[in-house]
């Protein structure tokens, strides 16, 4: 069997998990020093904290002002299903799918609120639902960019300004990396520990008003646990919008998602942050043309990601095996990466198609991109003279 040679240059820094993500640049745990540790979060420091991170996400993600921010538990997880259980119901939901994590808000939806007039509009991996059968009179729940996937809507065209429902939007793969249109959008979630790379378990829960209305005029059948109730009384608890957490937030993480956003801030914000991504992208975009062996799982150009980068084998042997011998030999290349501290955690998604799923959000640097892909040549090759000494 050949072996062959390794490439002379390794990534500084291979971290290119899809979360969590890889710490902003320069990182080190000296960025927590002034976290407000052993401190109540309700004492003015650590309110003074949450807030500066509420108005911070503001800023940076161009958040209208008359949309709310609040900090929830369970990161994004949290964020979207508080915003389910707590909002539909009111009048039909299309839920449109086509990778895990939309299926899964699905399942949320049909089986567990048993909505009876829920309608699913879904695509397999690599294609986006056909979006003109959204129906906008009904409610409508969507990912923004697909993680598992690395399919993503190119902009919020296919929204009518002049919609009935609400929009819920799972975004939580593409704020701080992608344009939000939020004139188009009435609940925006994602969670910290993905396209800024923060700490995990906090979400972002972002409300229009026009979701804050739906608040404060419906009430669920359902009962609603504590941890979902954004109203008392049929208002608005706009304390939780003000930094008034509904549980205890930790100030370890809050401090962390603070320096990434000072981070952001810093580099020139948000145009920085897509310029940096979408140059990421386009060393992996470069290397797939030229491999012969590699696809981009995303069917159309205009719908790739360009943070959660997901890849299939074109290779003619390779793609000719079945599933699970195509699972086999991306495990074994993604091992093999792993052994060399080149790449960490590029294997795909569990419920996708075999391949791999490259991190290229703003806190990644370009360098250590084009670095790698030396190594993803090199990883392919042994496994495939270790696949052709197998036959």
């Amino acid at each position: 069997m050949t072996t062959h040679m390794k490439p002379g240059l390794r990534p500084a820094n291979p971290h290119f998990s899809s979360g969590p993500c890889a710490k902003r640049p320069g990182w080190t745990v000296e960025a927590l020093r002034d976290a407000a540790l052993g401190r109540s979060h309700r004492a003015k420091l650590g309110k003074a904290k949450l807030e500066r991170a509420i108005d911070l996400t503001r800023e940076i993600l161009q958040v209208p002002a008359g949309y709310r921010i609040g900090i929830v538990p369970a990161s994004d997880t949290g964020a979207v299903e508080m915003a389910l259980w707590s909002l539909l119901g009111a009048r039909g939901v299309d839920m449109v799918a086509w990778e895990s994590f939309g299926a899964g808000w699905v399942t949320d939806t049909v089986k567990q609120l048993k909505l009876a007039d829920a309608r699913v509009i879904e695509a397999a991996y690599g294609e986006l639902p056909d979006l003109s059968k959204i129906d906008f009179d009904r409610d409508v729940v969507f990912t923004w960019n697909g993680t598992t996937s690395g399919v993503r809507v190119p902009d919020a065209d296919f929204i009518p300004a002049d919609r009935k429902g609400l929009t819920i939007c799972d975004a939580t793969s593409a704020a701080f990396a992608q344009r939000l249109d939020f004139a188009k959008l009435d609940v925006v979630t994602f969670s910290w520990q993905k396209a800024l790379g923060g700490e995990a378990a906090h979400g972002m829960l972002i409300l229009s008003p026009r979701a804050v209305e739906r608040l404060e005029s419906y009430t669920p059948a359902w009962p609603l646990p504590k941890i979902f109730r954004l109203t008392k009384g049929g208002k608005l608890i706009e304390g939780v919008f003000k930094g008034e957490t509904i549980n205890t937030p930790s100030m370890l993480c809050v401090e962390d998602y603070l320096d990434t956003l000072t981070w952001a801030k810093s580099i020139g914000g948000l145009d920085a942050l897509v310029a940096r991504a979408d140059a990421n992208f386009a060393v992996i975009d470069r290397f797939v043309e030229k491999s012969g062996w590699l696809g981009h799982l995303a069917v159309r150009p205009e719908t790739r990601s360009n943070t959660s980068v997901c890849l299939s084998f074109v290779d003619g042997q390779v793609a000719a095996l079945d599933k699970d011998a195509q699972a086999a030999f991306a495990k074994s290349m993604v091992a093999a990466l792993d052994k060399e501290g080149v790449a960490y955690d590029i294997g795909a998604y569990r419920d996708a198609p075999p391949g791999l799923r490259i991190w290229c959000g703003a806190t990644v640097e370009t360098a250590d991109l084009e670095a790698l892909m030396p190594w993803l040549d090199w990883a392919f090759a042994n496994q495939k003279a270790t696949l052709k000494a197998a036959a």
